[in-house]
């Protein structure tokens, strides 16, 4: 419970009196309850408390089942951000690496929708879901928009065969002349919004949609509709219930995003920073997937002379360049470095091509090869810029 300490003092803009409020007061005073109240008082109260629905904890949004809820868990785990459920029945969780941080498990389409209402701050979901309900609002910001996980595409599918057999584009299918108010095209899917909106701009009139949710494939083979439009995958579905995909037909390309509240962002005390270490987190994790420190030592005259010797070499460039230091040994006695470590970042496809330039040795025929010895080979866990990229984005987008 809060106590206040309440001074009156006369708004600018009318001659209701306003309250200033102090947390750190030891008493209180009670006035008669006024008909309407300044917006400055409004303001002051969402100042002390961050928002104004007064709660000082941040919320992730993170979806409840499935194989997108088992995805993200393991893309944050990676991140060093494992999420602590006390009780697996519960929908409220921590992660301990992120103080004042809540976790709630929801549907991917109630994360999108609580973070309109300022229920959640932030929510990892489908693009899809994010499309569907967030319906393009400008209060929600999608701050990492390729997680690299829960890939698939909405798309409008219609039968091989029939009518439909020489249909291949969705132009072909706009201008087929069956379609009219009386007899519109049946479209079964669960995308309510996205789809009138992508069928329209594409110059089908004449449409009627029904709404389902799962198995949308044997709706044509039923004859309850004549196409489709739902997430795909593979391919493999579509194709076992003699359905197809046309050219023009994708609606979107999905995958997880992260998204925020933007008034979240900008008002609640620590949601930014949060945020920040989030993304941080994530890009350094992602940037890394699918690349290897490489290290050889490598005999030569002068770090310089190594350096050349390795950017003669398009593959072992690395991310910036080679990091090259002697490599210190005894001999004769005395304290000597005719041998130099090169440490170079390389991606998967071309491990064993770099690996093979730098194993090759000196001989007298191939004088111009490297010549490298005890090549060692780890995976990397993260790699840090100075400043990510998408959180200078975030900031402009802002206004910040």
């Amino acid at each position: 419970m809060w106590t206040f300490t309440a001074n009156f003092q006369q708004c600018p803009t009318s001659s209701i009196p306003i309250i200033s409020i102090s947390s750190r007061s030891s008493y209180f005073r009670v006035f008669p309850k006024p008909t309407l109240i300044c917006s400055a008082l409004q303001s002051q109260i969402e100042t002390l408390n961050g928002t104004k629905d007064g709660r000082t904890e941040i919320r992730l949004g993170l979806p409840s089942k499935g194989r997108m809820a088992a995805d993200t868990l393991e893309l944050l785990k990676d991140c060093q951000l494992s999420v602590k459920q006390v009780n697996p029945r519960q929908y409220v969780a921590e992660i301990p690496q992120l103080s004042g941080l809540e976790v709630w498990f929801q549907r991917p389409k109630d994360i999108v929708r609580k973070l309109l209402s300022g229920d959640l701050d932030l929510g990892i979901v489908g693009l899809d879901i994010v499309s569907e309900y967030g319906q393009g609002n400008e209060y929600l910001i999608i701050v990492h928009d390729a997680l690299e996980y829960g890939d698939c595409r909405l798309s409008l599918a219609i039968p091989k065969y029939g009518i439909f057999e020489n249909i291949n584009s969705i132009r072909d299918l706009a201008q087929m002349p069956q379609w009219t108010e009386e007899k519109p095209l049946r479209v079964a899917t669960g995308f309510t919004y996205l789809g009138p909106k992508f069928l329209k701009e594409n110059g089908l009139k004449h449409v009627r949609f029904s709404t389902a949710d799962g198995a949308l494939e044997a709706a044509p083979a039923m004859g309850i509709a004549d196409a489709i439009l739902d997430l795909v995958s593979s391919g493999t579905t579509l194709k076992e219930n003699n359905l197809k995909e046309i050219e023009g037909g994708v609606v979107l390309e999905s995958q997880a995003v992260l998204l925020a509240s933007r008034k979240s962002l900008i008002q609640r005390k620590g949601a930014l920073d949060t945020t920040h270490e989030i993304i941080e987190r994530l890009e350094a994790h992602l940037r890394a997937v699918g690349q290897f420190t490489v290290t050889a030592n490598m005999r030569g005259n002068s770090a310089q002379e190594v350096a050349e010797r390795v950017l003669s070499q398009t593959s072992l460039s690395g991310l910036q360049g080679p990091t090259v230091s002697p490599v210190f040994y005894k001999r004769d006695g005395k304290v000597v470095a005719d041998y130099y470590a090169i440490v170079i970042c390389v991606p998967k496809k071309s491990l064993y091509k770099s690996v093979q330039q730098l194993r090759a040795f000196l001989t007298r025929k191939q004088l111009v090869q490297i010549g490298g010895s005890g090549v060692l080979i780890s995976p990397l866990t993260y790699i840090f810029d100075e400043e990510t990229p998408r959180w200078n984005q975030l900031l402009q987008e802002l206004g910040l």
